[in-house]
Order: structure tokens, then sequence, then C-alpha cells
């Protein structure tokens, strides 16, 4: 009911941001934590700071997500977590024997300023780590970027400390992979298998936050990437990164510390981003693409060709996160329909750009905004302004759908109120394919739903 009171007239807002479409740093380390081998996420701060980052994605995934924290208190928020933390690491090493704890930081660690890699240092030099284990850090103060900055951040942490080259080049190929679901995660690898290529993907989150129900609680699944294959890393011939917001400064430093040249791709959603990275795979391995993949390819092809008719000119509305919204774009502009309002949370000048590049010759109309001031509010005011066909991003875009009678396609983070997401690829070709499907669905469900009597047709 709110929402009807959103007003067409914009107005210029320098520090108000009205439904944020993102949320925080330390939410995308965690999940970027949960994507290697026997790791535990630790948060430097407050409990109801690591509170609302697990209940974020264990709503999302429909798993349970583990994590420890600092559990600051009134002194600690005053005189520092130092004391906690070190008290932390001594007690989940004793009680929980992870393999690695990643530790981030948070607003309350980051703004009272304390230097995660003293303390880390400390506790290795008090014989709180013991032989074997280990404990990674990294910055995310939650007040500037997003959970996909936190993702990256943590990402570069985990490369920063295990990845290591012996000289000794081995015939593999790093897949650094944004922020997507475990079921994309696996549809990467199996991808990758299809062209005989050896390779080690980072984070892995398949086998961790979609693992099956067998009646036995396991805190660490056997899923994620393992340390010896972070390790090994370094000796790879080439690193095909996914995502510039999210694996762009994983990649550089792979490539300053262990000299392994990187490629960087979009995340491989749609047609043109899914050629490119089986391209690009195919040129760091030195193989060929297989007939499968080219079959594959074949049939997304086949799909955008029978239905064509269904998509052809309508408008979009689309938030989420850069990475994923780049490639789902040029995806949508392909099919001929028309991206006209497109809103990302996540700050960087980059993204607009590129957006805008990919929108100008067939959606020269278009509206792009991201950062702070880039919000869902300002969503629904251009919906307002002029309406659209179809909305696509995660499960707050459902107020706005219902509000103004809009078809809705969950993609992204968080999904909240559908399941699905965690459990079929919307990478790749297949998964280009699926994109398709719930986009046609969404659309045909409103036509049946709106049309008059004498139109209600069987075939369609």
């Amino acid at each position: 009911m709110l929402l009807r009171h959103t007003t067409t007239e914009i107005k210029e807002r320098k520090a108000l941001t009205v439904n944020p479409a993102k949320t925080c740093q330390p939410v995308g380390a965690m999940y970027a934590a949960l994507g290697v081998h026997g790791c535990l996420p630790h948060s430097h701060g407050s409990q109801g700071c690591c509170s609302y980052h697990r209940s974020a994605l264990t709503r999302h995934y429909k798993e349970p997500v583990m994590a420890a924290t600092s559990s600051f208190t009134e002194g600690s928020s005053v005189f520092g977590g130092q004391a906690n933390l070190l008290q932390a690491i001594d007690n989940i090493f004793t009680i929980y024997e992870p393999e690695i704890i990643a530790v981030h930081s948070t607003c309350l660690s980051e703004t009272i300023g304390d230097d995660l890699g003293q303390i880390v240092a400390k506790a290795k030099d008090d014989g709180k780590v013991p032989e074997g284990k280990h404990v990674v850090q990294a910055a995310t103060p939650s007040y500037v970027g997003s959970h996909v900055t936190g993702y990256a951040n943590m990402l570069e942490a985990f490369v920063k400390y295990f990845s290591f080259n012996t000289n000794e080049k081995i015939r593999q190929v790093n897949m650094l992979s944004g922020w997507v679901e475990p079921s994309d995660m696996r549809e990467l690898k199996r991808m990758a298998g299809l062209m005989d290529l050896k390779t080690v993907l980072l984070p892995d989150t398949s086998d961790v936050l979609d693992t099956p129900m067998t009646g036995k609680y396991t805190m660490y699944p056997k899923g994620g990437t393992t340390v010896e294959e972070i390790t090994s890393m370094g000796n790879s011939m080439a690193t095909v990164a996914m995502g510039d917001f999210a694996t762009r400064k994983a990649a550089i430093m792979l490539d300053n510390k262990c000299k392994v040249p990187f490629k960087m791709v979009d995340i491989p959603i749609g047609l043109k981003a899914t050629d490119r990275f089986v391209q690009a795979m195919a040129l760091a391995g030195k193989v060929s693409v297989p007939d499968v993949l080219t079959e594959e390819r074949g049939r997304l092809v086949d799909v955008i060709t029978d239905m064509h008719q269904y998509f052809y000119g309508k408008r979009v509305a689309l938030y989420g996160d850069p990475d994923n919204l780049l490639p789902l774009i040029e995806f949508l502009v392909d099919i001929d329909m028309k991206p006209v309002y497109v809103v990302s949370g996540t700050p960087g000048k980059a993204f607009s750009k590129k957006a805008l590049e990919i929108l100008a010759e067939k959606v020269p109309e278009a509206k792009v905004q991201n950062g702070a001031s880039a919000d869902m509010y300002l969503l629904h005011q251009w919906i307002k302004q002029e309406g659209v066909d179809l909305i696509m991003g995660n499960t707050y875009g459902k107020y706005i759908s219902r509000d103004e009678g809009i078809p809705f396609v969950r993609t992204g983070f968080p999904i909240v109120d559908r399941i699905g997401h965690s459990y079929f690829p919307t990478v790749g070709y297949t998964g280009g394919i699926r994109i398709l499907e719930r986009i046609l669905g969404a659309l045909m469900d409103k036509i049946d739903a709106t049309a008059p009597e004498e139109s209600f047709e069987l075939v369609m």
C-alpha cells in the first residue's frame, strides 16, 4: 500500500537511499568463504550483525549457514575487539575444528579501527592457530560498497593467502566465479569437463549450500574448493575470471603474485556472454570446443527463434548486481527485448558506462543508474512515469510488481519467497533456455489472465 504513494516527480537525493538495491559487504564475504572446503566464516563485530548475515544467506539458500562472531559488547565497541577475536580463534579451533577461519570485519570493528592483520598475527604468535590450520582475513566495512564488494575482497584474500608458484606449470585453468548460485557453479564445472579441461573453481558453493538431505548434519559439507586446489592455482596455465566487480581484484592478485595471466569475461549469462566464456576457456586450456556445447548453443538459438514474437519490443525493468546485470541486459537486447530501466546499488562508474554501451544502438532511451542513489524507489518512479511489460530482480521487486500489475521474474540475490534458483542453473546455454522459459511463463501468464473470453487461446 505504501508504494502507491511513490511520486512520478524525481528529485535529486544526495543523502537518502530508499529501499536500497543491495546489501552489505559481510554477506558477500561470508558467501565467498562458504565456497572453500572446511572453512568457517567469522564476523568480527556484534552478534546482531552476524545473525543478519547468516539469516540473509539461509533464507535465500534454504540451508543452514554456519558462522562465528566476536560478539562485541559495549566494552569491545569502545576499547576494541582484539581480546574477543583472540579468544574466538582459540575457541573455534578447539571446539569446531575447521581447516580455515575466514575473518571479515563489520561496520563496528572498522569504525573503531581494529587491525585484523595485526590481531591475526598475534593469534599465531600466541599459539592460538594450530599447526596446519589457517586464518584468512578481509576488510569488509559495511558502509561502503555492497555484498559484491565483500565477496571480491574475501576472494582476493584467499588467493593472496594460499596461492603459491613453484615454477612447475600444470595443465590446469583457474576459474574465478562471480556471485552465482551453487547450481551455476556446478554448471561451470560441467562445461569445463565437457571441454576435457582440468580446472579449479574458486569459490565453489556446490555441495555446500545445496546438499542432499541424508538425515545427518555435517558442519563442513564435502563441497568447496580445497586448500590444495587454491594453492595449486599459482601453477596453473591461466585464469578465466567471471565478473569484473567480483573477481578482477583476485585475478590481479594471482597474476602479480604467481605470474598466472588472466582473461576477464562476463558471467556466462545468455548467448554472447556464454560464447565468450567458452572461447576464453578453450584458449586458456588450448583445447577445441566439443560438439556437445555447439549443440547446446543451437538449442538455445532454436528457442529464441521459436518464441521471438513474444519477446519482441517488450519493455523490461531490471535491478541487481552489476556482474549479473550486464550479460543479462545484453541477452535481452539480443532477443529484441528493451531493457529500459536498470538499477544497481553497487557503486562503480564502469557499470553505467558499460550498460549504456550495450543499450546504445537498440534502446537509446534506456535509463541506467548505480550506487547509493540507485534504489528501488527510483526504479518505481521510472516505472510510474512510463510502464514496463516485465520486472526482473530479487524478491524485493514483488511489491512493485503487485502494485503495478506487472509480470515479475525473480533473479539475483536474495530470493526468499521461491525455490529453484539454487538447484537449476541460469549460466551457460542450458541456463539461457531456463531464463527464456521463465520470461515466457511470466509474459504468457499475464496474457492468459487478462485475455477476453473470445481471445483466450489454447495454443500460444
